[in-house]
């Protein structure tokens, strides 16, 4: 399992999440609190977004606390919109391609969670992803096959509904090839202008999802483990499609199509 931050408001430095607060994302990687396995050393990586269309990616397979770029680059840039995930492998290869996020043009994508016996049925998996699209697939996880499969199924257009018929179908191989659990995800995505949550299992166990008003309103903070203590994090609730906009946020029901 594995620790993400995703921000959206005012621009503030991406190290305001990665390494300044007492229980950051490189605190998190080296002792979490919440995850199945306190150590997250098999990657990490950060995506932003400035005045271009497409996200600036900087990952790598270190643990996040020996990368002294990762410190350097997170300390200079600025951002409005910004992601950073650090990794614990569920059985895939710790390698650059399968560190998140995930890009592919506007889009980023980060995921916490798993699909039960993913790596049993990945060629069918793999199989739902177009042609047009596969020169995209890089690595070999089930959270990238996850995210190729919505674009596919209309993210551009319906990010709700593409993120509920792409689990769906993961989740009805799962069932049918692989074991329990056969969905948990916390997830959260964007193509620069708003930011998407995902809080879903197929049990009773979704991965937890907090999120947190910035100080001047405009803005949210969406954490899978509290930055640091306090009252302010509030638990977006399981089976809930999250939409944050500036100081917006709107919570629906999410409920995969199977």
């Amino acid at each position: 399992m594995c620790r993400w931050a995703a921000y959206i408001g005012s621009p503030v430095y991406l190290d305001e999440v990665v390494s300044k607060p007492e229980h950051s994302l490189i605190e998190q990687a080296m002792l979490s609190y919440e995850a199945k396995t306190p150590t997250n050393a098999d990657g990490f990586g950060v995506a932003w977004y400035g005045s271009r269309k497409e996200p600036g990616i900087y990952r790598d397979t270190h643990p996040a606390w020996s990368d002294p770029n990762l410190r350097s680059i997170t300390h200079q840039v600025k951002s409005s919109l910004f992601f950073a995930h650090v990794r614990a492998s569920t059985g895939t290869a710790t390698s650059h391609n399968n560190c998140h996020p995930f890009s592919h043009e506007c889009w980023s994508f980060m995921h916490n969670g798993q699909i039960g016996g993913f790596e049993s049925f990945r060629r069918r998996a793999d199989m739902m992803i177009p042609d047009e699209l596969y020169s995209a697939r890089k690595g070999t996880t089930d959270s990238e096959a996850l995210f190729l499969i919505a674009i596919s199924e209309g993210l551009f257009d319906d990010p709700k509904g593409a993120m509920q018929r792409a689990v769906g179908r993961l989740e009805v191989l799962s069932r049918e090839h692989g074991h329990l659990p056969h969905m948990r995800i916390g997830a959260a995505f964007t193509c620069g202008q708003k930011l998407f949550v995902v809080r879903y299992a197929s049990d009773a166990f979704a991965p937890t999802v907090y999120s947190m008003e910035n100080e001047d309103g405009q803005g949210h903070l969406v954490v899978s483990e509290p930055l640091h203590k306090g009252d302010c994090w509030k638990a977006l609730p399981p089976e809930s499609f999250t939409t944050f906009e500036g100081g917006d946020s709107q919570i629906e029901g999410f409920s995969p199509v199977i």
